[in-house]
This record gives structure tokens, C-alpha cells and sequence, in this order.
């Protein structure tokens, strides 16, 4: 006969104890899983991507280098590639051309009213575009993506270098908000990569704006009042004045070449432009044409998608940490009957 199994009342108590300590256990080592995967998830700062712009319109005002309402003044050697717009018609509000080059024609009185009227909608089309980004106030050293941005003291300055990004998209769109004023350091640069168009790159201003000696900017600039370029400053772009005066020293105001469309990643900077193709790229266009723009071009929204993604990440690693205790569980009552069956 079969030796007879003797029960073992302390051992199986022990048992019980070991599998009630490891169950503890268990949920315990899960339960930390599941919070550290919460707190990553949704801890996690995802990229900053700027709200999505929309193009502004310039109507009649694209074709002017220079609107101003109350005085255009030069001093020396300036060259504007496309008209002058002043709408007073004082002659003493118009000086120093020449020695100033107008390559264009200049609208003086009311033959400069409507552009005058377009910088005041272009002006507001900018400002009202909500959400944007914020940003340091001096904006030198960095790469920003298409999209609208401010800052909180309502001013911003350049000093050295601001590359503007347009990852392959010649429509992206950069708009830069400003309650008061903007300042460019002497020498100071704006360097577009990757398709970025300096024909949809704005800035508005809500009263006026510095340009340094000898520094470089691109894009529009729409100011509520009055614009400054001291010596050698060069644009771009437009200065474009709604209700004050536009000085100039010895500038060169350019009309922007607008990118259509290109296969490779291009540097631009003021009076040239590079195109280096790539292996896999055979040709690039860039064509000088009216600005075309499009509706919400950007850098794209706001991080809640990759939160959410985040997020999903760590509710897998709950369900995995609860599949995996489960798993251990099993583990461990199989291993406890094992033991009471050997007792």
C-alpha cells in the first residue's frame, strides 16, 4: 500500500502566509509600474510646435518697398527694388531722393492711399491670428519652425543670428507678434533652410521698429508707427508704415524671390540665394513671383496629440505590468500547492 500522506498543519500555514506575502508583493511591484508609466506619460514635455499661421494678404502694398503716412527721409546711397508709397503730401515729408533709387515709381498724397489703406488690413490680419508660441525676447541663436509667435514683454530683439525653418514647405507661414517694439543688433541676421519664404514672413509691430547697422532681415515688416533703418541695414522684404514715417540711411531694400516649390534644402540669405540638391534630387525651382501663401501653414498645432500618444504608451505599460503579476501569481499559487503536495 501507498505510504499515507500526513498532514502538516504548520507547514501549510506558512504556505499560506508565503503566497498572501507574495501576492503583496506582486500587486505592490505593479502598482509602481502603473504609476511610474503615468507619470512619464503624462510628464513628459513633447515637442513645443507653433500654432499654425495664415498668410497675410498685402494687396496693392506688395508691390511698395516703402509705405509710411507722415515723412519717408533718406540719407545717402539707399536703393529700394519696387515703389515708394507716402501718403503726405507735403513735398518737405519726402526728402533725400536723391541720392536715394526709387527702381520703382513714387505715389506721393492720395496716389498712396490705397496702399496705405492695404498696409493698415495686412497690419491687422497679422495681429489678429491667435495662439501664439512664446518665445524669449531676444530671438538670436535660434530655429524656428513656421508658425505665429510673441513674447511676454511684447518686444522682441535680435542679436546674431534667427534661422527660420521651412521643412520643405514654401507656404509655411512665420508671423512674429509684437506689442511694442522690434530691435536688431548691429550685424545681426535672419538665415532661412529648407524651403522657408521670406515672402510669408511677417512682422507687426505695435509701434515701431530698429533695424541695426549693418544687419540683415527678411520679411515684412508692418509697423502701427514708425520704422527706423540705420546705416547699411538691409531688407528683404517691405517696410510698410501705417500711421508714422520710415527713415532710411544708406539701405538696400530688395523685392523677396518667393519659392513656388523644391526638391532640396536651400540656405538663404539676404541678396542670394543657395540651393544644394541632394543624391536623390535632381532639380530645385525657385521662382520670383507674387506672394501665394496658404490657409494654416505651419509648424502645425499644439503637443496634445503627442501627450495622447504618451499617454497610450503608458497605459500599455499598466497592461503589461498587470499581465506580467498575473503571470507571477499563477507562478506562485502552482509552486504552493506543489509544496503542500510534497508535505
Amino acid at each position: 500500500m501507498f505510504p499515507r500522506k500526513i498532514f502538516n498543519a504548520k507547514s501549510a500555514a506558512t504556505t499560506r502566509r508565503q503566497l498572501k506575502h507574495s501576492q503583496i508583493f506582486h500587486f505592490t511591484f505593479v502598482a509602481l509600474i502603473a504609476l511610474a508609466g503615468l507619470f512619464v506619460g503624462l510628464g513628459i514635455e513633447s515637442p513645443a510646435y507653433a500654432t499654425s499661421a495664415q498668410f497675410v494678404g498685402l494687396g496693392t502694398a506688395g508691390s511698395y518697398s516703402v509705405v509710411a503716412a507722415t515723412a519717408v527721409t533718406n540719407t545717402g546711397a539707399s536703393v529700394l527694388s519696387q515703389n515708394l508709397g507716402l501718403t503726405d503730401s507735403a513735398s518737405s515729408s519726402l526728402t533725400g531722393f536723391p541720392p536715394g533709387l526709387v527702381q520703382g515709381t513714387i505715389y506721393h498724397g492720395n496716389s498712396a492711399n490705397q496702399a496705405e489703406a492695404d498696409t493698415t488690413k495686412a497690419y491687422l490680419a497679422a495681429a489678429n491670428q491667435s495662439g501664439p508660441t512664446s518665445e524669449p525676447a531676444d530671438l538670436g541663436g535660434q530655429t524656428l519652425d513656421a508658425g505665429i509667435y510673441s513674447t511676454p514683454s511684447g518686444a522682441f530683439s535680435l542679436t546674431g543670428t534667427l534661422t527660420l525653418d521651412g521643412q520643405g514647405n514654401p507656404n509655411g507661414v512665420f508671423i512674429f507678434q509684437m506689442a511694442s517694439t522690434l530691435t536688431t543688433a548691429s550685424a545681426s541676421q535672419i538665415v532661412l533652410i529648407n524651403s522657408a519664404n521670406p515672402c510669408n514672413i511677417f512682422w507687426q509691430l505695435g509701434s515701431s521698429a530698429t533695424l541695426g547697422t549693418g544687419s540683415k532681415l527678411q520679411g515684412t515688416v508692418l509697423a502701427y508707427t514708425s520704422i527706423t533703418a540705420t546705416t547699411g541695414a538691409s531688407v528683404n522684404g517691405r517696410l510698410l508704415a501705417e500711421n508714422g514715417a520710415v527713415t532710411l540711411d544708406d539701405n538696400l531694400i530688395t523685392n523677396p524671390t518667393c519659392l513656388l516649390s523644391t526638391t532640396s534644402t536651400s540656405s538663404t540669405t539676404l541678396g542670394s540665394t543657395s540651393t544644394t540638391t541632394s543624391a536623390s534630387s535632381s532639380t530645385s525651382t525657385s521662382t520670383s513671383v507674387i506672394p501665394i501663401g496658404a490657409p494654416n501653414t505651419g509648424g502645425g498645432g499644439s503637443s496634445k496629440g503627442l501627450n495622447i500618444i504618451y499617454f497610450g504608451f503608458a497605459m500599455a505599460a499598466l497592461g503589461g505590468a498587470f499581465l506580467t503579476s498575473m503571470v507571477l501569481l499563477r507562478r506562485s499559487r502552482l509552486s504552493a500547492v506543489s509544496k503542500e503536495i510534497r508535505h
